[in-house]
């Protein structure tokens, strides 16, 4: 029986900036606390340098998101436990990654002053594939930022004036639910399955402005099948839940972009609550369009998920266990 031994190595890391190191370092050193727990190392604290402790891999990982962090919080960034989680999970993924270049891009600063950023490389991607194409799809599990983020670049782009409108919309069929069996009138019966985009709407505009916004139709939450007809031009388009569009739904929605105009639809092809007969028109979309110049498909996986930590793990074992279907289906087949 072969006998592996692990390398265990000290690193020590210098810091010119008490104050940035003290940011860096978190309230009662919470910080360095939970980067401890994340990586399995020890830091010490002395002076101005860090010591690292541990195995030789995780203690040069360490180095690096430390080195960074430091670099991120010198030009003003708030780091929070959960950017640290954020950026310990960005370097496990991609070492040469450059932290600034995606905590540093600023989407929006919402009226609570809370600066919005991308959290993870493809919610970079996205951004940047919101601000360099027309017509982005984002196609990922719940909690990886696709709405919000899409939400936060309708608004800024509303703000700056570089469209003259925002139109929200989700199929309104959801979960089994049909609106028939709702009780209320349409107003009451829509709002349940809009609720998501007015509570994204709600966290970045004040309620009075977005009720003014809304009132003046400069913003407007509806229906999917309320897009039917129209041309919408100078306009920014968010289509949610998109997983649930039939066929003629997407291709109805796509074809209302106008001049000006850009279109975000976001979804999540593990959650379709479409009959077993419809084909999700967004699983066809992306067969259909994915070579398209001028369309772009962004995809997020369960390491992009900006919720709380047991989100991630919940979304991996259902994961694991639609792959395990797949297969036994298949086994059976043969």
């Amino acid at each position: 029986m072969k006998e592996t031994t692990k390398t265990a190595i000290a690193e020590s890391v210098d810091f010119g900036d008490n104050e940035t190191l003290r940011n860096l370092c978190g309230e009662q050193d919470r910080n360095i606390r939970l980067i401890e727990k994340l990586a399995a190392v020890h830091l010490v604290i002395r002076g101005n340098a860090i010591s690292i402790a541990g195995e030789r891999i995780p203690v040069l990982h360490i180095r690096n998101l430390l080195s960074q962090l430091y670099q991120i919080s010198g030009k003003g960034y708030p780091l929070f436990p959960a950017d640290i989680e954020y950026a310990h999970r960005i370097l496990s993924e991609d070492a040469t990654a450059d932290l600034q270049r995606i905590f540093l891009d600023t989407v929006f600063i919402s009226s609570k002053k809370r600066v919005i950023t991308p959290k993870s490389i493809a919610q970079k991607s996205y951004i940047d594939a919101i601000r360099s194409s027309d017509m982005v799809f984002g196609i990922g599990p719940a909690g990886t930022g696709k709405t919000y983020l899409a939400m936060a670049m309708a608004i800024s782009a509303l703000l700056e004036k570089k469209v003259n409108r925002i139109s929200l919309a989700r199929p309104a069929v959801e979960a089994g639910e049909k609106l028939g069996f709702l009780p209320g009138d349409l107003a009451e019966k829509v709002n349940p399955y809009l609720r998501p985009l007015y509570d994204a709407l709600f966290d970045m505009i004040d309620f009075d402005r977005a009720s003014a916004l809304i009132h003046k139709g400069v913003i407007e939450v509806a229906p999917l099948a309320f897009m039917r007809g129209r041309t919408l031009n100078d306009s920014f388009v968010i289509l949610d839940e998109a997983q649930n569009t039939t066929s003629e739904q997407m291709k109805m929605f796509l074809t209302r972009l106008g001049y000006g105009s850009k279109a975000v639809i976001t979804g999540d092809v593990t959650q379709i609550d479409l009959p077993t007969d419809k084909l999700s028109g967004l699983v066809e979309a992306e067969r259909l369009l994915c070579k398209t110049d001028g369309i772009r498909f962004v995809h997020f996986s369960e390491l992009d998920v900006v919720r709380h930590p047991l989100v991630q793990e919940v979304i991996r074992a259902y994961n694991h266990q639609d792959c395990r279907k797949r297969k036994d289906g298949q086994g059976q087949k043969g």
